[in-house]
C-alpha cells in the first residue's frame, strides 16, 4: 500500500503537467479569434490577411504532428514534449512583441512548432501513466482540457481585450509556460526509447507536402473561391502527395504510419467522426464572436463570457462520460453525444438579431453536453486500439484529426458564411463582410449552421452503424472492451 500511494499521486501530477502544455497549445488556436476585429484595426490590415495569424499556427501544427509522434515513439516522449513547451513559451513572447502582422505570422509559425510537440504527445504520455481500466477517465479529463482550450480561448481573450492590447493575448502564456516546463521536468517520468528504428524521411516529406498543400488550398479558397485554377491545382498536389505517401508506407520496412491500423474499421470511424465534429465546432467558434459583437452589440469581454457556456458544460460532462465509457464501452455514449449535438445546432440555427442572453445560453448548453459525451469516449477508443510502441503515432493521429478539422472548419465555414452574407445582399457588399447589416449577417449564420447540422447528421449515421457492430458483438458474448474493437485485437497497456 505504501508503494502504490506515490504512484497514485504521480499519475495525476503527470496529467496536470501535460495538461498545462496541451491547454496552452490548444487555447492559442482560438484565443486570437475574438481579437481579429481589433487586429484588423490596430495592424491596419484586411481580415483576409489577419486570419493568417490563426491559419499559420494551425497549418504548422497539422503538418508536423505525425512526424513528431513517430519521433516520440523512437527516442522518447518526454524530451520532445519538454522542448515543445519551451519553444512555445519563447514563441509566445515573440508574438507579443511583433511589430507588424507579417512578423506576427512568422512568430506564430515558431509557436506552432512548439505546440505540435505538445499536442502530438500529450495523450500518449497520459495513456502510459494510467492503467487501461482508467484510460477513459484520464483521457476524458484531457478531452476537457482540449475543449476548454478551443472554446474558452475567446472567453479569456475577450477579458484581456477589455482593458489591454492584443499583444497580451500572447504575453499571458508566459507564466503558465514557465510553470509547465518546471512541472514536466519534475513530474513526467523519462520514458525509454523504442527499439532501434529508422525514421521514414520519404514518408514524412510526402505527408508534409500532402497536408501543407491541402491546408494552403483551403485557406486560399476561403479568401478567393475554391473554383480558381490555382486552388484546384494545389488540391491536386495534395492528392498526388497522398497517393505517394500511401505507396511509400506500404513499401517501407518501418513506416511513419502502419496503415494496417486502419483495418480496424471502428478505429477509423472514431477518427472520421472526431474530424467531422471539430470541423463543426471550430468553424462556429470563429463566427460566433463576430455575431455576438457585430450583430448583438456585445463588447469583447461580454462576448467572451457568453462563449464560455459550452466549455463549462464540457468541463463537467467529459470526465463523467470518459469514466462511464470505461465500464460500458465508448460507442453507445459517443453516439448519443452526436445526436445531442445535432439537436443543439438545430437550436443555434434559430439565432437572430434579437436573441437574448438567456436564449443564447439555452441554445449552447446542449452543444456542450453533446461534445462532452462524444469526445472523451472517442479519444479513449482511439488510444486503446494500438500497442505501446505506437502510442506516439496514435496520439499524433488523434490530434491531427482535431487540428485538420479545426483548420478545415475555419476555412470552409467562414467562407460559406461570407458567401451566404454576400448572397443575401444580392451579391454586392460595399465593404468587408463584417460591415454588412445585422440581418444579412444573421441570414448567413443560419445558412452556415444548417450545413453544420448536415455534417453532424452524417457523423451520427456513421457512428450509429458502428454502434450496431458494437451491439452485435455484445450479443455474441463480448465484454464492452472487446465489443469496442470487434474484429481486432485489443492492446491494453
Amino acid at each position: 500500500m505504501q508503494e502504490k500511494q506515490p504512484l497514485l499521486a504521480r499519475k495525476w501530477l503527470v496529467l496536470i503537467s501535460v495538461g498545462l502544455g496541451v491547454f496552452l497549445a490548444t487555447i492559442d488556436g482560438s484565443i486570437v479569434n475574438i481579437g481579429l476585429n481589433t487586429m484588423v484595426q490596430d495592424l491596419d490590415q484586411p481580415l483576409v490577411v489577419v486570419e493568417w495569424v490563426v491559419l499559420a499556427y494551425m497549418l504548422t501544427i497539422s503538418t508536423l504532428m505525425i512526424s513528431i509522434g513517430r519521433l516520440g515513439d523512437m527516442i522518447g516522449k518526454k524530451p520532445i514534449y519538454l522542448t515543445g513547451v519551451v519553444i512555445f513559451t519563447i514563441g509566445s513572447g515573440l508574438c507579443g512583441m511583433a511589430p507588424n502582422v507579417y512578423w506576427l505570422i512568422g512568430f506564430r509559425v515558431l509557436q506552432g512548432v512548439g505546440a505540435s510537440m505538445t499536442m502530438a504527445l500529450g495523450n500518449a504520455i497520459v495513456t502510459e501513466a494510467f492503467p487501461a481500466q482508467e484510460r477513459g477517465k484520464a483521457l476524458g479529463i484531457m478531452g476537457t482540457i482540449v475543449s476548454l482550450g478551443i472554446i474558452a480561448g475567446p472567453t479569456i481573450g475577450g477579458i484581456i481585450l477589455e482593458s489591454l492590447s492584443w499583444h497580451w493575448l500572447f504575453f499571458v502564456n508566459l507564466p503558465v509556460g514557465v510553470a509547465g516546463v518546471l512541472m514536466v521536468l519534475k513530474f513526467v517520468p523519462k520514458d525509454a526509447p523504442g527499439p532501434k528504428q529508422r525514421f521514414d524521411y520519404a514518408g514524412a516529406a510526402a505527408l508534409f507536402v500532402c497536408l501543407s498543400s491541402f491546408l494552403l488550398a483551403l485557406s486560399l479558397g476561403q479568401n478567393g473561391g475554391f473554383e480558381r485554377l490555382g486552388v484546384v491545382s494545389i488540391f491536386g498536389v495534395s492528392i498526388i502527395a497522398l497517393l505517394a505517401f500511401i505507396r511509400i508506407e506500404m513499401a517501407v520496412e518501418q513506416p511513419m504510419i502502419d496503415l494496417h491500423i486502419f483495418k480496424n474499421v471502428l478505429f477509423s470511424v472514431n477518427l472520421i467522426t472526431g474530424f467531422m465534429v471539430f470541423i463543426c465546432t471550430s468553424g462556429i467558434v470563429l463566427i460566433m464572436p463576430l455575431y455576438l459583437q457585430n450583430v448583438l452589440g456585445y463588447g469583447p469581454r461580454a462576448a467572451g463570457l457568453m462563449l464560455a457556456v459550452t466549455p463549462l458544460v464540457v468541463a463537467v460532462v467529459a470526465p463523467l462520460s470518459g469514466n462511464l465509457s470505461d465500464r460500458v464501452g465508448s460507442r453507445p455514449i459517443s453516439t448519443v453525444g452526436l445526436l445531442i449535438m445535432v439537436f443543439g445546432y438545430l437550436g443555434v440555427a434559430s439565432l437572430n438579431e434579437t436573441t437574448t442572453t438567456l436564449g443564447y445560453m439555452l441554445r449552447f448548453i446542449p452543444i456542450g453536453l453533446g461534445i462532452g459525451m462524444f469526445q472523451s469516449p472517442n479519444n479513449s477508443a482511439v488510444m486503446g486500439s494500438v500497442p505501446r510502441e505506437r502510442l506516439g503515432v496514435a496520439s499524433g493521429l488523434l490530434s491531427l484529426t482535431r487540428t485538420i478539422g479545426q483548420t478545415t472548419g475555419i476555412a470552409i465555414l467562414s467562407a460559406v458564411w461570407e458567401n451566404r452574407v454576400s448572397f443575401h445582399a444580392g451579391g454586392v457588399l460595399g465593404g468587408d463582410v463584417t460591415d454588412a447589416p445585422a440581418v444579412l449577417q444573421v441570414a448567413g449564420l443560419q445558412d452556415t449552421v444548417h450545413l453544420v447540422v448536415f455534417i453532424l447528421i452524417a457523423a451520427f449515421l456513421i457512428s450509429l452503424w458502428a454502434l450496431g457492430q458494437f451491439i452485435k458483438a455484445r450479443r455474441a458474448g463480448a465484454t464492452p472492451a472487446q465489443a469496442q474493437y470487434a474484429g481486432t485485437q485489443m492492446h491494453d497497456q
